[in-house]
Order: structure tokens, then sequence, then C-alpha cells
């Protein structure tokens, strides 16, 4: 019984068809029927684990997303996340996030991950980590490599999203399963599966309706886009990171000093009691 997943996800479906979004899905027939898969997905947007999800909808299958702990503690968000168990990542507890995920694969779930980590601001794929790798080892399941094209034009980072009509194509290939013996190098699967999705991105890219004017901008520089290149979109990155940690820790010191004053007036007013 799924009494939170599928409502949500056929209110999401409803939302995609008024938005007028088409998708075009290659490599469904790769996802198995039963049992556990780990679903590697490229993160260009903020609504990839969505898109992706619809993949697996052929055959009745639902993913666990990990997601950063955050999402679950939210007032909206986290119960959701919680009733469709998704899994929460705890970047402080990374191995705790990891065990949760291979139970969930050996219980004969489907878990998403993005490899990346974090969304790529230039639409090229970023260095992965080796964490997809690593709980399909110890699973002894599969890995789907999942690509998604588009996505980036409905909502990514630093640009408005477009949440109205805009019958904006998104395409979704997963190819065929990798599997990762006990014995084998998880660094080099790794590679691998990077290898895989950046052909499958290419393919994409290759069929994908020309984008002219603005929409350059969800275009990667390499290919005439004005979207930023690898090195500038981490120099984005690290400045984002930066003004993040700045802002957590003015509102740290502010916190702090409120706590103080307050502490300063009950003292102030004790004080003038005793006298």
């Amino acid at each position: 019984m799924e009494p939170v997943y599928r409502p949500v996800i056929g209110l999401a479906r409803t939302v995609f068809f008024a938005m007028g979004l088409k998708f075009r899905m290659i490599g469904r027939e790769h996802v198995p029927r039963t049992g556990g898969a780990v679903l590697a997905i490229n993160h260009f947007g903020y609504l990839d684990f969505t898109f992706a999800g619809l993949a697996l909808r052929k055959h009745r299958r639902l993913a666990r997303f990990m997601a950063k702990k955050s999402v679950f503690e939210h007032n909206i968000t986290g119960p959701l996340m919680r009733g469709m168990k998704h899994i929460p990542v705890d970047r402080s507890a990374g191995l705790s996030s990891l065990q949760a995920a291979v139970a969930a694969l050996k219980a004969g779930e489907i878990v998403g991950v993005f490899p990346e980590a974090t969304m790529s601001l230039s639409f090229e794929l970023k260095e992965f980590k080796t964490g997809a790798a690593r709980m399909a080892q110890e699973a002894g399941v599969p890995i789907l490599p999942c690509t998604l094209w588009g996505s980036q034009r409905v909502w990514t980072k630093h640009v408005p999203k477009r949440l109205n009509r805009n019958n904006t194509p998104i395409y979704i290939t997963i190819g065929e399963p990798i599997h990762v013996g006990p014995d084998d190098d998880v660094i080099e699967v790794t590679e691998r599966l990077h290898a895989i999705m950046a052909a499958q991105l290419e393919e994409q890219m290759a069929a994908y309706p020309p984008l002219t004017g603005s929409e350059l901008r969800y275009v990667p520089a390499r290919l005439g886009g004005t979207a930023p290149t690898p090195e500038e979109a981490r120099a984005k990155e690290e400045h984002d990171r930066t003004r993040k940690i700045d802002l957590f820790n003015q509102k740290k010191a502010e916190k702090k000093a409120a706590e103080e004053r307050a502490a300063g007036r009950k003292r102030r007013k004790g004080w003038r009691r005793r006298g």
C-alpha cells in the first residue's frame, strides 16, 4: 500500500499534463519488474527526481529517492518525503544513509540517486561520487543509468522557473543495466557509468529540438549555448557555498547576540527586584 506516493504521482501527472510537457521515454524495458536496482540520474533541474520516477511507471515501480536531510525537516515536504519512504541523506553521517539505501535495495526497492551529488549549472555531467556503485555492489543489484534532457528548461538554479503551460519536451533515457560484481573496482564502475550516461546525453541533445535566443542559456557552452562552462560553474558553486556558510554564521552570531541581550535584560530585572 502506498497511501501517499500514488496520490502524489497522480497529482504530478495532472500538473505536467496541464503544463503541456512532452515526454519522450526510451529504455523503459530495462527497468526490472521486481527486485532492487540503483537508478542513477543526472541532475540538471529541481524536478529531475519526479521526471525519472515517471519512467518507472510502465512496470508500476516506485523509486525511493535519496535526498538531503533538510528536505525531510521542512513542514510541508517533510511529511510527504517520509510518507513516500524516501531516504534522508545526512552529509555529516553519510554511512547511515548508505546503509539505509542498501537495506531498501535488498528489500527489493529501486533507489534513486544523483551521482553528481549536486545540480550541474553547466548542464554537463560533473564528476560522479562512487555511492551508486558501492550501494549496488553491497546489495547485489544492478545500476540503471538514467539521463534527462530538457528538465532544466522547467526549473533549475539561478533561472526563473517556468511552471506555466510551456510545452517543453522532456527526454528520458534508461540504459541497459550495469551489473556490479563483488570484486569489481567501484571507481572503474563509476567511470563506466559516467561514460554511458554522457553518451546517452549526447544522443538526447542531438535529437532535441534546436534552441535559440534566450533558450540558449539551457545549452552547454561547448555546443554554442550560453550556460556557464564547467569551470565557470565550479566557481559559481564555490561562491554560493561560501555565501551560504557566511549567511549561516551571520544568523548564528545574530541568534547568540539576541540570546545574550535577553539574558542581560533578565539579569538587570533580577537586580532591580532585589534592590
